[in-house]
């Protein structure tokens, strides 16, 4: 039998960081007949691979799914492979473009690995929801839908919002609330993590459980974070995000770039400090910003990448702003000749060439220190140095035979 922490141990834990847990009587319950039966709890949470990098946003509520694990539970890791398809239409003021299978397929690939990062393997569950969904017949779909009601759907701010302002929503994304809590149906989740923007799907959870004749789950409410804009959650969809994969030099150079209004909050959510640390932390943030600012800077790098690459990542940042030169190690493209959109895109400082684009006219692109917002421009055989915004760099070579 699995010796746990006391319930009351377990639960500061818990609470450390969260926004509200719904309702928190009942995970007090849940853990008190863990600790007496030796049962580990299942704690579940699903991320949609949409896109194919996790980010810092994604860290709060994953280190607090570590933190579960730590305290002896079971942390099931769910691929939204079958509801990616759908697009959770959550904070959208319109339906959601559609992915097609093998740009979702190609996605959840990396997550496994990401999320190792953090998660113990040992106590990691990875599974994907399209084990369950896409077999589900006719009969079971309508039976699901007969669940809930399109009163209680347009309850919903966002559904509400569009509804009020005469904005389409299709039947097809009255679906996604549902499909999302019909995961916790089949895991028997015990408590379900998500950020202040699923609240209604993990609530919704909550309601389909008690339907299918189980005991519902907690659900667990977590912060978002906000992205290097310092305005909007962090999203690769808002370019203000930082990836837990991205090269250690990205990492520390974004991390300075964000507002000091960000510092507290960063601190708080996704640095490695410990809770008796953290006031003594904060306060630097208000006393000596920029030193605060580097502090944390080193430590994301470390989290993901080990303290020689922070400390090589720190020294890479002084060299390339105190100096203002740029790097002496830049990655080398060869490309046949072509629009400096489909350059960027191609050699991965865009995801479209829409978005090549949108970084040219915002005036982020440079090409031989020369500001080009021109990205239909084509360049001519030779070698150029590309820059977009502050940190990255790439030797261009245009081959003259291609």
């Amino acid at each position: 039998m699995h010796a746990f922490p006391p319930v009351n141990e377990q639960m500061d834990a818990i609470r450390r960081g969260a926004v509200e847990i719904v309702p928190e009587d009942d995970l007090a319950r849940k853990l008190a007949r863990s600790v007496a039966t030796g049962t580990p709890l299942v704690v579940k949470q699903g991320f949609d691979p949409t896109r194919p990098h996790l980010h810092l946003g994604y860290m709060v509520s994953i280190r607090k799914l570590r933190t579960f694990q730590d305290l002896g539970h079971t942390v099931v890791f769910l691929l939204g492979d079958f509801t990616a398809l759908v697009g959770d239409p959550s904070g959208r003021s319109e339906t959601r473009p559609r992915l097609t299978e093998d740009v979702v397929a190609a996605n959840a690939a990396t997550y496994r690995e990401q999320v190792l990062k953090v998660l113990d393997p040992r106590r990691t569950v990875v599974d994907r929801n399209s084990r369950w969904l896409a077999p589900l017949t006719l009969p079971e779909i309508l039976a699901l839908t007969s669940h809930y009601t399109v009163a209680r759907m347009l309850e919903r701010d966002d559904f509400a919002k569009r509804y009020a302002a005469g904005s389409p929503i299709s039947l097809f994304e009255f679906l996604y609330p549902l499909l999302v809590a019909y995961d916790s149906v089949v895991l028997k989740a015990d408590v379900e993590l998500g950020g202040t923007d699923q609240k209604y799907n993990l609530l919704v959870g909550r309601t389909l459980m008690e339907r299918y004749g189980l005991e519902p789950q907690v659900a667990l409410v977590m912060p978002l974070l906000r992205g290097t804009d310092g305005e909007r959650k962090m999203s690769q969809s808002y370019d203000n995000y930082i990836g837990i994969t991205e090269p250690p030099e990205q990492q520390y150079g974004k991390t300075m770039s964000i507002p000091d209004t960000l510092l507290e909050e960063w601190t708080t959510l996704v640095s490695s400090v410990g809770a008796g640390e953290l006031q003594a932390t904060l306060a630097r943030c208000r006393t000596d910003p920029y030193a605060a600012k580097r502090w944390l800077a080193r430590d994301i790098v470390t989290q993901f990448h080990g303290s020689d690459a922070a400390a090589r990542a720190e020294a890479h940042f002084d060299r390339l702003f105190k100096a203002k030169a740029a790097p002496t190690e830049r990655p080398v493209f060869a490309h046949q000749p072509a629009s400096l959109a489909k350059i960027l895109k191609d050699i991965g400082f865009a995801a479209s060439l829409g978005e090549a684009r949108r970084m040219a006219a915002q005036g982020g692109v440079q090409v031989d220190s020369s500001k080009v917002e021109d990205a239909n421009r084509a360049l001519a055989p030779g070698s150029y140095v590309v820059k977009y915004g502050k940190l990255k760099f790439a030797d261009v070579v245009i081959r003259s035979d291609a």
